[in-house]
């Protein structure tokens, strides 16, 4: 009895451990973007999107498209949280997925929403991916490497236990930081109309070759092994926080254009 008890602890354990993995931005990564594009949100847009999601608000739509990863009749939309380029590629030059990609599904959930014969339920299913499309997409090891699958084979430690450079990048330095995603959205640095103007500016993929270039960064940043702490910490942190709220500016740009 008591070796029944401790295999099926060790499958709970071990069943989270990978689903937190899989994690895009994490939990708290992707409500802090949404929250700061509500932020960013003009007062037509708030009105359109409350009415779509019934008073929810975007930070906790944010999640969705990673919750319904176990439905297996969603399957078709695992491929679109992620771009597969080469570090020598731009968007243009990489070979494209055939089931599409992070730049397919954003396109087509901005598609949907602006098409006025659109149903209202597809409307609300679209609203909730692209809000995390554009999460996933300020993540930089959402434009990673196919042979790494965007870091996650890269095996590393963090604070010595054994995980991988994409969910160092998705979770574990948001977890280190101990902050809600409320104080991260409020704790966003201050920026001038004109620093906003700077990032709202871009097509999609002009966005994922800027992101791009920090995904070459982050590859040259760990040995495969080496034992990430507090230095890693301090020295990236910083990019984690202003992706999310790039991430956010963006995606009010992109709410409040087609809720014009």
């Amino acid at each position: 009895m008591k070796l029944k008890i401790i295999i099926l602890l060790s499958f709970l354990f071990f069943s989270k451990s990978a689903k937190e993995e899989t994690l895009f931005w994490g939990q708290n990564g992707h409500r802090a973007t949404g929250k700061i594009a509500e932020n960013h949100l003009n007062r037509r847009a708030k009105k359109k999107i409350d009415k779509l999601l019934k008073g929810q608000s975007l930070a906790f739509v944010s999640t969705f498209a990673d919750e319904i990863k176990s439905d297996r009749k969603y399957n078709e939309f695992y491929p679109w949280h992620y771009v597969n380029m080469n570090l020598d590629q731009t968007y243009a030059e990489a070979e494209k997925n055939p089931e599409g990609d992070l730049v397919t599904g954003i396109k087509k959930s901005i598609a949907v929403l602006k098409n006025k014969n659109s149903s209202e339920a597809d409307k609300v299913f679209y609203l909730k991916m692209l809000v995390h499309f554009i999460g996933d997409l300020h993540q930089p090891m959402h434009i990673g490497q196919r042979e790494d699958k965007g870091g996650n084979t890269i095996q590393v430690q963090w604070f010595g236990n054994g995980t991988n450079l994409h969910a160092v990048w998705d979770t574990k330095m948001i977890e280190e930081w101990n902050m809600s995603y409320l104080e991260l959205a409020d704790n966003a640095k201050y920026l001038s109309k004109k620093q906003i103007e700077a990032i709202e500016k871009g097509t999609i993929e002009d966005w994922v070759n800027e992101v791009h270039e920090l995904t070459k960064e982050i590859y040259k940043s760990v040995k495969v092994g080496e034992n990430l702490r507090y230095k890693y910490s301090y020295d990236h942190f910083g990019t984690v926080r202003n992706q999310l709220q790039i991430g956010g500016i963006r995606l009010a740009k992109i709410l409040n254009d087609i809720f014009c």
